[in-house]
């Protein structure tokens, strides 16, 4: 199976053979700026010392400051990170924000630590890579694994070096800390507005399609419950202990309260069926949502997808392989770098809001956001349409000719 970062290089190949960029350009926009992979030592609760591996990878500076999440996952590696931050270049530059693309991450996994060592591990990881973040140089925000709590230790962090409170530093922070209302679930509703797209430009009434979401959590869960109450029948989810289907339907909001109030999985809801992460990929539905983690869909299993829509709310679900077998089955996949977008549109509105220390309504920030959502997947499906181009290469080539074009704009120093 291709690797993240396999897949990233391949799309990006694929984009410059569209675009006809020269093979310097290639490999300019193939490098990361700058990698950084630093030791996070932690002292556990009971004493131990335990050596961490962390990194922030800064690909492309071209067009504005760094922008990307940080990750908390045992997965995590160099590479991971490096794909992850190229993925969120062409994003930015797809959407139209002014940032270029970086990633960060911590190889642990968070569940094993209390809240100490986790908040002992976020300051030490911050302190790490205080020296080339910033709100003029590069903005983390949260990603898997982390949440609005880990930014404000960061922002807590960084502020007490800088000897004053610096809210620009991240986003996805607390409202109460300068954090965006509508930050939250922004990922989530981008992929609703972007699935609307798909459906509405194919003639199909979002109210009468079936969905199943693989990836529970902070993006598939909150993209589950917008999808059941804009009135699509969510049949199925799942988590990292397996999935739960009714054909019926689901009422995600009941399962969310579910495991808020303590339960480790949604296997074993009342009044569902069990499948396996596996299953619910090749399940009898309309629209899929992957929203777990990356690599998901490939060539071993993109024959059994038996959903018309794939809608990625994860980054890089879908290897290169399965592409190539879906669209040739006709299966329409909205790709990652425009259908979870949302939440780097919002996390810039974020910034935004706190370099001006002026904050917007909740309903402000929605607007702003469907507005931002829907212009991108015309752009990007008019062009498919008029180069014959799947919606990823069309969307690949837009965000990587952007950033080829602030290249060639600015030169090359010295």
């Amino acid at each position: 199976m291709q690797s993240a970062l396999e897949s990233a290089l391949l799309q990006l190949e694929s984009a410059v053979s569209v675009l006809g960029l020269d093979e310097g350009l290639h490999q300019l926009l193939a490098t990361p700026r700058r990698s950084l992979e630093v030791a996070v030592p932690l002292r556990r609760d009971d004493g131990t010392l335990e050596v961490l591996q962390g990194y922030r990878v800064q690909h492309n500076l071209s067009r504005g400051p760094a922008k990307g999440g940080i990750r908390f996952h045992p997965r995590t590696d160099l590479d991971e990170v490096r794909a992850l931050a190229m993925w969120m270049t062409w994003k930015c530059a797809l959407i139209g924000i002014p940032y270029g693309g970086a990633k960060g991450g911590v190889a642990v996994d968070p569940r094993r630590l209390s809240r100490n060592e986790l908040e002992r591990v976020t300051r030490r990881y911050a302190s790490e890579i205080m020296p080339i973040i910033g709100p003029e140089k590069d903005i983390p925000a949260p990603d898997v694994g982390t949440d609005e709590q880990t930014m404000a230790w960061i922002m807590d962090t960084y502020s007490i070096h800088s000897g004053y409170t610096v809210t620009g530093v991240v986003t996805g922070k607390p409202v109460s800390l300068g954090g965006s209302q509508g930050r939250a679930g922004a990922t989530s509703r981008g992929v609703m507005y972007a699935a609307f797209s798909a459906l509405r430009e194919a003639g199909v009434d979002h109210r009468r399609v079936r969905v199943a979401v693989q990836g529970f959590g902070k993006v598939g869960g909150l993209a589950a419950q917008y999808l059941h109450d804009a009135g699509c029948c969510v049949v199925a989810v799942s988590d990292v202990g397996g999935g739960i289907y009714n054909p019926r339907g689901l009422d995600p909001a009941a399962l969310l309260k579910h495991l808020r109030s303590g339960a480790e999985t949604v296997v074993g809801y009342p009044g569902t069926d069990t499948v396996t992460n596996s299953e619910l990929l090749e399940l009898d539905v309309d629209v899929l949502v992957p929203a777990a983690l990356e690599g998901v869909l490939h060539e071993g299993n993109a024959a059994a997808v038996r959903a018309r829509f794939v809608v990625e709310g994860a980054n890089g679900p879908t290897t290169p392989d399965a592409d190539k077998i879906l669209e040739d089955r006709g299966v329409v996949v909205v790709p990652d770098i425009l259908a979870n977008s949302g939440g780097v549109a919002v996390s810039y509105f974020e910034w935004v809001q706190d370099l001006q220390a002026y904050f917007w309504s909740e309903d402000e920030v929605n607007d702003r956001l469907k507005a931002l959502m829907e212009s991108s997947y015309a752009e990007v499906s008019q062009l498919a349409a008029d180069k014959g181009l799947s919606l990823r290469t069309a969307a690949q080539v837009i965000g990587v000719g952007r950033v080829a074009d602030a290249h060639r704009t600015r030169g090359l120093y010295p």
